[in-house]
């Protein structure tokens, strides 16, 4: 499977090498394009705050330039947090999208999006912070009449970003049962 794969507002950090490293593992084919040009940060704020300096529009176009290659080939596009909003946008607007895996994170939905039965797998601690039960639900039905085949896996007592080890919300038993069920959607794709 092609996956491009869309990191957080932490920024291309290691956590986002090494998912990658274990979804090539697994036997895809896995790109990971650094939409903040070089630029980590250690805390949200800051990737938040450089977030809103690039600004919105800017890193959709460069997550745009960096799948457009690649996206004839029917592309499984994932991420992490904000990573998972971008992938989610690019999922939607690409008919020939295969899947959409999406850890810690969702976006808006546009009332005019319409997918076949896209293959849709979220994975989201519960509580968390970015995504209330309420928005969750609503997004989930929204998706559901865009025509996605939606699944949604809440991690209780979960981090936000549970599955990035050097971060301090990380769980390992939820990233495992992530990796894990996340392994064997892509399998079925």
């Amino acid at each position: 499977m092609n996956i491009m794969l869309f990191h957080s507002m932490y920024g291309l950090r290691p956590a986002v090498h090494a998912a990658a490293d274990r979804l090539r593992s697994a036997g895809h084919l896995v790109r990971v394009p650094d939409l903040f040009e070089g630029h980590t940060f250690d805390s949200a704020e800051e990737g938040m705050a450089f977030k809103e300096r690039v600004g919105k529009d800017e890193l959709l176009r460069r997550a745009v330039l960096a799948a457009a290659p690649y996206s004839d080939q029917g592309l499984v596009y994932a991420g992490f947090s904000l990573g998972a909003a971008t992938a989610q946008t690019l999922a939607l607007g690409d008919a020939k999208a295969r899947g959409l895996l999406l850890f810690h994170g969702t976006s808006d939905i546009a009332e005019t999006a319409s997918v076949d039965e896209l293959p849709v797998q979220l994975h989201v601690a519960d509580p968390d912070p970015f995504e209330s039960h309420d928005w969750l639900t609503s997004w989930y039905l929204q998706m559901q009449r865009t025509g996605a085949d939606v699944e949604v896996y809440r991690y209780p007592g979960a981090g936000h970003l549970f599955t990035d080890p050097e971060l301090p919300d990380h769980d390992e038993a939820a990233a495992e049962q992530t990796w894990k069920i996340a392994l064997g959607f892509l399998a079925t794709l």
